[in-house]
């Protein structure tokens, strides 16, 4: 006898990276974490923050954290709302917007697997609308799907692609439903889709500062959209979605762009490095956007290879579905940790 609905018993729950405990000395580039600490003007709030405000419920709208958004992102502070990652966002908005066949989820893959979860959980009908292997947008089939809401990664993971401004334009102009831009690696990319969010009603951006900010520990991302809009979404929110830590850390992180900024353009060097050194051993490599590259081996023994590595104490990525089993997801590191990759991938691939 199973004591929960149908739909969670028939479902397979979102597997996360493998998190390895802290101290191990195990080179960990598998979950897209950002490799630098976080801003120092972070670490001083921590130090220094009031213990009175763990006795108060926080503030419910976040708004010291989205005044900061509003004073950097040029945007209005009732434009924005704010989510324990976010991933507590995205659930949010399936379950104030999906619902079965009638209103279904819409998104482009291979992309972020929890889209299918969310929906799988609600539960709504999923329109999946395969990526060439050119990852030309999709548009057409896009539309045709009519979804309730339409996910669209960029940069994209896997694949590390970024979706044109242009394509997102069109995309909000024909879509019945919401078109949401989840740009969780926006901060290791060139553009935007901010813009489209005063000139469209239907669209919303999502951001985190898990990626470009070295927060993912605090779980903490907001997303950006009318606020007619956002009236909606505030029905769904739990009251106490954010706790007045994350707040004040997030604060604090927003404000301090020249460190993010710095530790975004090491990042950048380092992503280009470790793709040459790629494909130097004969992988291939897709140009990223992101903190990460998506590499096939020359053999395509991808799954040898995430193991043989696990063994040696190097966590990469390995997806074992269709079109990706071939392929490993690969974190930038730090200078030291792609090296050390490299160095085995020299040796795995020479020992063949």
């Amino acid at each position: 006898m199973s004591y929960v609905r149908p739909n969670i018993d028939a479902m397979a729950g979102y597997v996360p990276g493998e998190q390895p405990r802290p101290g191990t000395g195990i080179i960990k580039l598998n979950s897209n974490e950002n490799p630098y600490p976080p801003s120092p003007q972070v670490i001083e709030v921590l130090r220094h923050f009031e213990d009175e405000l763990l006795r108060r419920y926080p503030d419910p709208f976040a708004r010291n954290f989205c005044q900061a958004i509003a004073d950097i992102l040029g945007v209005p502070a009732d434009w924005v709302i704010v989510g324990n990652g976010s991933d507590d966002l995205l659930n949010l908005l399936v379950r104030a917007c999906a619902d079965d066949t009638a209103r279904p989820i819409v998104y482009p893959t291979p992309t972020y697997v929890l889209y299918r979860t969310l929906a799988a959980l609600q539960p709504a009908t999923v329109v999946e609308v395969p990526y060439p292997d050119d990852f030309q947008f999709p548009l057409k089939d896009l539309v045709t799907a009519e979804g309730a809401i339409t996910f669209i990664a960029t940069p994209n993971s896997p694949s590390g692609h970024i979706v044109a401004l242009a394509d997102l334009r069109d995309l909000a102009q024909q879509a019945l439903g919401l078109v949401v831009v989840d740009e969780a690696y926006v901060d290791f990319a060139e553009g935007s889709a901010l813009s489209l969010v005063q000139e469209f009603d239907n669209v919303v951006v999502l951001r985190t500062l898990s990626k470009g900010y070295s927060l993912a520990g605090l779980r903490l991302g907001f997303g950006i959209a009318h606020p007619k809009l956002l009236a909606e979404l505030f029905k769904v929110k739990d009251s106490y979605n954010v706790d007045a830590l994350a707040i004040a850390l997030g604060t604090a992180a927003m404000r301090d762009q020249a460190y993010k900024n710095a530790c975004i353009s090491q990042i950048k060097s380092s992503r280009a490095a470790l793709t040459q050194a790629l494909r130097q051993l004969g992988f291939t490599v897709l140009d990223s956007h992101g903190n990460f590259v998506l590499a096939t081996p020359p053999q395509g023994n991808a799954e040898h290879l995430y193991l043989t590595l696990k063994e040696q104490g190097i966590l990469v990525r390995y997806f074992k579905q269709p079109r990706l089993d071939d392929k490993l997801r690969i974190s930038v590191g730090t200078e030291e940790q792609n090296h050390a990759l490299i160095a085995a991938l020299t040796r795995l691939t020479h020992a063949l």
